[in-house]
């Protein structure tokens, strides 16, 4: 017993010596047959504590610790990871709140207002979306002339683009969604295939105003929009293909009028919730998708902490304390993460800028950075880097909706391109109750138009103020046109009250002792802004 009491001691002693000299043990110094480097001393102490154990054999406390521990790394994990299911289904039951039922589509005629509680949309386009059920077969969206959208699933995994940036190049097309595991016909011809891995998908569009009016995009779309379910055999499937035997002709039927729903100036949430909650509707997307529409590793996540397709979600009164407490740091992970963005590598427009987007470290799949494009117009991707980037990812799931290529395409007069400006010039938050201001250098890179739009820092949605339409840009509705100075400069003013000698188009109303943060959208974005001969100022105080 003694010798096993000393073997121990002298085992300890040496890791202790170990951590003094700074680890630096060979593998060659041994102790026994087993080298310095793997023992574990009685005592460890850790970021969780404390840490016993018996010859290597973990004490009680410390298995309670450690199972702990994995509970709440696994719940931070699954809060980071499946952020943006949690937002795709709160879309979802947002707009079932408020009667916009599954294949009608939702418009925003009169453009989306700071009413509505939506991460980042914008006050300069007229939106039209759709949750499109899958549950019963295929379904055919007929997208419209002059759009530009995506379509993603139920986790926001890009399905396909849409309008400008998809296949029909802003002419408008059928598109055909089909299920997961669908193995019926599909059309030779006629329609843009795509397959989703959900029940439901989200199709997401938008109009750019005509001669800064809105009525015309909207009968636009109410004149094409149309979503109804696929007829196998019908248009697009050959004679000589039925005579295969594979597939029976149809007569499509009468396509069905498409319902819309007009949502400008309804309050409604499509926002995750911040705290234990947050589990709750991961299960309840959890349960209504295939076990199979996300991927092994974020399945394990959510099964370690009590989350499986198929079983009950009920955690005992220590899962939900564990539960709440990663809920809360993942909340805060978001938003260092979108407050900090300027000072992480990759994502600052320029060296020492406040503006940023975490979408140039790994692109819209969060993994290699979007492709280059040369002066003589060729892509030139970049090598895969087959690292997934795990902050870029959290940071955009936390504040904005969707996602697809055409976000951060690197091509001229394509897309738009977006600018996050979350602090001013010195580093710091944004306060309400102080004005700011920013400029724009001449020949601003926008063929189309560009715009600011100020948010919430709770809610990441419009900001609440009597202006309504939290936006100041080139366009005249909703709120006028931001007017140049004598030198071709356009500058924008943030504050609560209007500034004297500040016309009313160059100024965007902010709340005393609220919170806020600013985008810069570029429509159709010119080469000056990729080559950065043309970059905004900071936003400074105004003295």
């Amino acid at each position: 017993m003694a010798s096993i009491k000393h073997k121990r001691s002298f085992l300890a002693a040496l890791f202790a010596a170990t951590i003094l000299s700074g680890g630096n043990v060979a593998f060659s110094q041994t102790v026994g047959d087993i080298p310095a480097i793997l023992i574990t001393p009685d005592k460890v102490v850790s970021s969780i504590g404390t840490l016993e154990f018996r010859d290597g054999a973990p004490s009680p406390e410390t298995v309670k610790k450690v199972y702990d521990t994995l509970a709440f790394t696994r719940g931070l994990d699954a809060f980071l990871n499946s952020y943006g299911g949690a937002s795709a289904y709160a879309i979802h039951k947002g707009l079932l709140g408020i009667g916009a039922e599954d294949n009608t589509v939702t418009i925003f005629p009169e453009l989306m207002d700071s009413n509505s509680l939506f991460l980042t949309a914008n006050a300069d386009t007229v939106y039209y979306f759709s949750i499109v059920d899958l549950t019963k077969g295929p379904m055919v969206v007929e997208q419209p002339p002059m759009g530009v959208g995506t379509i993603n699933d139920m986790w926001f995994q890009w399905i396909v683009d849409i309008g400008f940036p998809g296949p029909d190049r802003g002419e408008g097309g059928r598109y055909l969604i089909l299920p997961p595991d669908y193995d019926g016909a599909v059309p030779e011809g006629g329609f843009y295939v795509a397959r989703s891995k959900t029940n439901r998908v989200i199709y997401a569009s938008r109009g750019y105003l005509v001669d800064n009016d809105p009525k015309p995009t909207v009968e636009n779309i109410k004149r094409h929009m149309k979503i109804y379910p696929y007829t196998p055999g019908g248009v697009g499937t050959s004679i000589a293909t039925a005579l295969e035997g594979k597939v029976k002709l149809e007569a499509n039927p009468k396509v069905p009028e498409t319902k819309f729903f007009e949502a400008s100036g309804k309050a409604f949430n499509t926002i995750p919730p911040s705290d234990y909650s947050f589990f709750e509707m991961i299960n309840a997307n959890v349960q209504e998708e295939p076990a199979d529409s996300y991927n092994p590793e974020l399945a394990g996540q959510l099964a370690a902490i009590g989350i499986a397709k198929g079983k009950e979600f009920k955690p005992d009164d220590r899962m939900k304390k564990i539960l709440t407490d990663a809920a809360a740091v993942g909340n805060a992970s978001g938003r260092v993460l979108n407050w900090d963005a300027s000072n992480i590598s990759g994502w600052a427009y320029y060296p020492g800028s406040g503006w940023a987007n975490m979408l140039w470290e790994g692109g819209a799949n969060f993994e290699t950075p979007p492709p280059m494009v040369t002066k003589e117009g060729l892509f030139n991707p970049l090598p895969p880097t087959g690292a997934r980037t795990l902050n870029a990812k959290t940071a955009f799931y936390y504040g904005y909706t969707l996602d697809s290529p055409g976000m951060i395409m690197r091509l001229p007069k394509v897309g738009s391109q977006y600018l996050m400006g979350f602090v001013d010039a010195d580093k710091k938050a944004f306060d309400g109750g102080k004005t700011y201001k920013v400029t724009l250098p001449p020949n601003i890179p926008a063929e189309a138009f560009w715009s600011f739009t100020v948010y919430d820092n709770q809610s990441r949605s419009m900001l609440d103020t009597p202006q309504k339409y939290p936006r100041a840009g080139s366009q005249s509705y909703p709120s006028p046109a931001a007017e140049a100075a004598a030198d071709g400069s356009t500058t924008i003013y943030f504050g609560p009250t209007q500034p004297k000698d500040v016309k009313r188009g160059n100024w965007i109303q902010t709340v005393p002792e609220k919170g806020w943060f600013t985008l810069l959208r570029l429509y159709s974005p010119l080469e000056s802004f990729f080559t950065k001969e043309w970059r905004p100022s900071e936003v400074e105080l105004v003295p």
